[in-house]
C-alpha cells in the first residue's frame, strides 16, 4: 500500500528531525517528559507516529508534570464506564507521591498516548497498569534527580511527600514538582529502572473511591461524540440494505435531493444523505428507492444451531489427559448433554458514533471506539495514508462491552466528510446499532462425563462449536478429559452476519455449558452441588472462592432439587477466580424467574479500588441475567430482525435481586487481575442451576426464556 511505501526510519536530517519534535512538545505543552524503554529519547521523537508505535512495548507510557505541579497520564485506554479513569491516578499518584486530586487522565488519543491495542479484555490493570506504575517510578526517580542537583545533596538524603521533595535532616530545604519544571521541557532518560513500589508502601490503591467521572456524568456535562460539534458539521443518514448478505443493485434519489438543504453523496456500495439537521436527512432518507441482490441463505434463529453443527470447521484440541476410555471404564454412569446458545447483541446506551473532519490531506475522527488506534490503522488502510495524517480521538464512551472494537461508523464518517468536504457525524440510529453490531456468535456445546461410585468426575469430553475456547478449561480434577474446539474453517464464513467479541468472549456460553453439566453430575451423585464442586477440585484458588461465597451465602448443603431456588457456578477469566451464588424464585404457570439475591466471591489478586471491583461485579449480575433469561436476536438468513428494544428484552430494575453482595479476597501482595468480566461468566450456569433447584427443570438453551422454562417443566418424567 501507498502509506508504507516510504522509508520506516530516524530522520536523517536536524531539520526534519527538529521539525517533529517541536510539533510533538507544542502538543503536550510545558512540563517535564519522561520517556520508558530502551534508547535515546531524542530519536523517539524524531521518529514518526507510525514508527514510535512500532516500538509501544519498549516505550509503553508517557506522562507530564506541569509547572503548578498537575500530572497528566496519556494512555491509549478509554474510559466507558469501567473505571480506568479514577483507578489509574490510583497508582500513579502512590508511585509519584503525589495527591491524587493532581493526576489527570490524557486518554484514547491516537496524537498524544502512547500506542495502545484497545480497551478489552479487562487488561487494563492487570497489564497495562504495570506499565504506568513503572512511568511513575521513573517520574519520580528523575526528579529526585533533579532536586538533588538543585538542592546540592545526594539522592538518597532526599524524600517526597505530596508532590514536594526536601532533605530528610532539614525539611525545611525543599523543592517541588511544579518548581523543579518551571515550565521547561526536560528530557532525561533512566538507564537503571526504578523499582515500582510494594503494596505495603500504598496510599491510595486499595482504598474504596467513588468513579471520578460519576459526578459528570449525572449532571450531564460529560461530552461524548455525539454531543460534539463542528462549524459546518452536517449529519448523514446511511442507505441500509434489508440483509447483510445483499448488494445494491440500483437506486434513485432524485426525489431526496428536491428537499431543500440535502446533498446526497455515494462511493460505490455507501450512499448517504446529509443535512444539518438530523431528522431532515431521516426524512430524505426515506424518499430513497433502492433495488437489493436477493438473500437466500437458508438459516434463521430456530435452525441455527442445526446449521452450526453441519457447518464447514476445523476443530483444534485445546488441552487433554489421561484417556477418555479408561474414564469411560471406570465410570458408574455416563451423562451426554448438549447445550445452545443465541446470539447476542451489545446493545450499549451509546449508539455507534462518530464525527470526521478533513483538513487537506489529514484526518481527524471523534469516534465511539475502544481501540482508536485500531480505528486508526483501518483508515490508514483504506485511504492509502500515512497513520501520522491520521488523529482519532476517543470522548467517553457510553458503554462498549466488546461491540465497539469494531468502527464501522467511523470509517463511514471518514468516507463521506471526504466526499461532502465538510465534517460530517454519523449516529446510529438504534436500528442501525442492531443490525451493524458485532452479535456474540450462537454456539453449541456437547458434553460427555461420567462419575464413580465415590462421586468423582472421572470422564469430560468437552466440544464446544464456534463459541471461542475462552472458559472451555475443565478447571475440575478430572483424569480423563479432553477439550476440543471448533471453529470455522478458514476462508469459509459460517454466520450470516458479522460477530465478535462479548464481554468475556466465549466464556459465558461455555461456562454455562460446564456448570449445567457439573450439576447435573451432582444431582446424579445424590450430593450437594457445592460439595460436589469442592470434592471435584484441586485448584487452592477456586477451592477458597467457593468457600468464601458459600459462607458470605450462609448456604446451608442440599441435595437437588431442593425447592429452595439456589445455583451456583463457578470459572476463570482474566486472571481472577470467581463464583456466583443465586437464589431465585419460578412461577411454575408461567415460567418467569424471579431472582431475589445474589452473591459474587472474587480472587483477583490485588484489587486497586474495591468500589469500582463491586460496581463492576454487580454490573456483571445485572447483565448476565439479559443473556441468561432474554436476550436472543431473531433473524433470517442475513436479515436481522430483531431491531429495538421492544423485541429485544434488556433486564428491568424489577428483575435485579434485592441484594448483591460481593466478596473479594485479600490478596494484595499478588499482582492485580481483571475486574471487568469475570462475573458475567457464571450468570448462565448459575440461573440454570437455580432454576433446575427450584422446580426441578433443566434448561438447555439460552436465553432461558419462560416458554423454555414451561417446556422443560412439562417435559420432566
Amino acid at each position: 500500500m501507498k502509506r508504507n511505501s516510504k522509508k520506516r526510519g530516524l530522520a536523517t536530517t536536524k531539520d526534519k528531525f527538529e521539525i517533529k519534535r517541536r510539533d510533538f512538545l507544542t502538543l503536550l505543552g510545558g512540563g517535564v517528559m519522561v520517556y520508558f524503554g530502551t534508547g535515546n529519547s531524542s530519536e523517539l521523537l524524531a521518529m514518526p507516529l507510525a514508527q514510535r508505535r512500532e516500538l509501544s512495548k519498549d516505550y509503553n507510557a508517557f506522562l507530564r508534570i506541569d509547572e503548578d505541579g498537575t500530572v497528566h497520564c496519556h494512555t491509549g485506554k478509554i474510559e466507558m464506564g469501567q473505571g480506568p479513569i479514577t483507578s489509574l491516578p490510583q497508582q500513579i499518584a502512590d508511585e509519584l507521591d503525589v495527591d491524587l486530586e493532581s493526576v489527570k487522565m490524557v486518554m484514547g488519543d491516537t496524537m498524544l498516548c502512547p500506542y495502545d491495542a484497545g480497551t478489552w479484555g479487562s487488561l487494563t490493570t492487570r497489564e497495562f497498569s504495570h506499565y504506568m506504575r513503572a512511568a511513575g517510578a521513573e517520574a519520580r526517580a528523575v526528579l529526585l534527580q533533579l532536586a538533588s542537583e538543585q538542592l546540592e545533596v545526594p539522592v538518597e538524603d532526599l524524600g517526597v511527600n505530596k508532590g514536594v521533595i526536601s532533605i530528610k535532616a532539614n525539611p525545611k530545604k525543599k523543592v517541588s514538582y511544579g518548581e523543579l519544571t518551571k515550565g521547561q521541557r526536560i528530557e532525561r532518560f533512566m538507564d537503571e529502572k526504578p523499582p515500582v513500589k510494594d503494596h505495603t508502601q500504598f496510599h491510595y490503591v486499595g482504598q474504596a473511591l467513588l468513579h471520578s467521572d460519576g459526578v459528570l456524568k449525572v449532571r450531564g456535562k460529560a461530552e461524548f461524540t455525539g454531543d460534539l460539534k463542528l462549524p459546518g458539521m452536517v449529519y448523514a443518514k446511511v442507505l441500509r440494505p434489508p440483509s447483510h448478505l445483499s448488494k445494491l443493485l440500483s437506486v434513485d434519489y432524485s426525489e431526496a435531493e428536491k428537499l431543500e438543504g440535502i446533498e446526497v453523496v455515494r462511493d460505490e456500495q455507501l450512499l448517504a444523505v446529509l443535512h444539518e439537521l438530523p431528522d431532515k436527512a431521516e426524512e430524505a432518507l426515506a424518499m430513497i428507492k433502492a433495488e437489493y441482490s436477493p438473500d437466500d441463505l437458508d438459516v434463521d434463529h430456530h435452525s441455527i444451531f442445526e446449521y452450526l453443527l453441519n457447518a464447514p470447521s476445523d476443530s483444534q484440541e485445546v488441552r487433554s489427559s489421561g484417556n477418555l476410555e479408561d474414564g469411560k471404564a471406570i465410570s458408574e454412569e455416563i451423562i451426554e448433554s448438549e447445550f445452545h446458545d443465541g446470539y447476542v447483541a451489545h446493545s450499549p446506551i451509546e449508539a455507534h458514533t462518530a464525527l470526521a473532519n478533513w483538513e487537506g490531506a489529514k484526518v481527524t475522527v471523534w469516534a465511539s471506539a475502544q481501540s482508536p488506534f485500531g480505528l486508526q490503522d483501518e483508515i490508514a488502510r483504506t485511504f492509502e495514508m500515512e497513520l501520522d495524517d491520521v488523529r482519532v480521538i476517543s470522548p467517553f464512551l457510553g458503554g462498549g462491552f466488546g461491540g465497539k472494537i469494531y468502527h464501522p461508523q467511523g470509517i463511514e464518517a471518514a468516507r463521506i466528510a471526504k466526499l461532502a468536504q465538510k465534517p460530517v457525524m454519523v449516529a446510529y440510529t438504534r436500528e442501525e446499532e442492531f443490525f451493524m453490531d458485532y452479535f456474540r456468535p450462537a454456539a453449541v456445546v456437547k458434553i460427555k462425563s461420567g462419575i464413580t461410585k465415590e462421586g468423582k468426575i472421572a470422564l469430560w469430553d468437552f466440544k464446544q462449536y464456534f463459541a471461542g475456547n475462552r472458559g472451555s478449561d475443565t478447571i475440575y480434577d478430572v483424569p480423563n478429559a479432553k477439550t476440543t474446539g471448533i471453529r470455522e474453517k478458514r476462508g469459509t464464513p459460517v454466520h450470516p452476519f458479522p460477530t465478535g467479541a462479548w464481554r468475556a468472549p466465549g466464556n459465558n456460553t461455555n461456562t454455562f455449558a460446564r456448570e449445567s453439566q457439573v450439576d447435573i453430575l451432582a444431582e446424579k451423585a445424590g450430593i450437594d452441588p457445592v460439595q460436589f464442586r469442592l470434592d471435584n477440585l484441586a485448584d487452592k484458588k477456586m477451592i477458597a472462592v467457593i468457600e468464601a461465597l458459600a459462607e458470605k451465602f450462609d448456604y446451608t448443603p442440599k441435595v437437588g432439587p431442593s425447592g429452595r431456588g439456589i445455583g451456583m457456578a463457578c470459572g476463570t477469566d482474566a486472571g481472577t477466580w470467581v463464583a456466583v451464588m443465586i437464589e431465585v424464585k419460578v412461577d411454575a404457570k408461567t415460567g418467569n424467574v424471579q431472582p431475589i439475591r445474589a452473591v459474587c466471591s472474587q480472587d483477583m489478586g490485588l484489587c486497586v479500588n474495591p468500589q469500582g471491583s463491586i460496581l463492576q461485579a454487580e454490573s456483571c449480575v445485572t447483565m448476565g441475567m439479559g443473556y441468561a433469561l432474554s436476550e436472543d436476536v431473531e433473524f433470517k438468513g442475513g436479515d436481522v430482525i430483531t431491531s429495538n428494544f421492544d423485541s429485544y428484552q434488556l433486564p428491568l430494575f424489577s428483575w435485579v435481586p434485592q441484594t448483591i453482595d460481593t466478596v473479594i479476597l485479600d490478596r494484595q501482595d499478588q499482582a492485580p487481575q481483571g475486574g471487568g468480566e469475570p462475573a458475567i461468566i457464571c450468570m448462565g450456569g448459575a440461573l440454570a442451576n437455580a432454576i433446575f433447584d427450584a422446580c426441578g427443570a433443566r434448561v438447555y438453551q439460552m436465553p432461558m426464556t419462560p416458554e423454555r422454562i414451561l417446556e422443560a417443566i412439562k417435559g420432566q418424567p
